[in-house]
């Protein structure tokens, strides 16, 4: 009789980026609400959003802090400045 191989909990890999995790989010968030997943799958479908969404707020945050400048003072320290558009 054959050996079954269990196959080893892969990590989710990380998405490509931001539009991409969104995309893959409103996917999950679609599936789950229609209700018609099996409980585990369900649960896995949550475990992933949380990375998603965990993902995007780090990206978001990044981002906020690339549009800060750092504006001379008159001192020459520097402080941090919002971007003004």
């Amino acid at each position: 009789m054959p050996k079954t191989v269990e196959k080893e909990p892969t990590e989710p890999k990380e998405p490509k980026n931001f539009e991409s995790a969104m995309t893959e989010l409103d996917t999950l968030v679609e599936k789950m609400e229609a209700g018609q997943l099996p409980l585990e799958e369900s649960l896995a479908s949550y475990q992933r959003g949380t990375a998603l969404l965990r993902y995007c707020e780090k990206v978001l945050a990044e981002a906020e802090q690339r549009i800060q400048i750092l504006a001379p003072t008159p001192d020459g320290a520097g402080t941090l400045k919002d971007f003004e558009q």
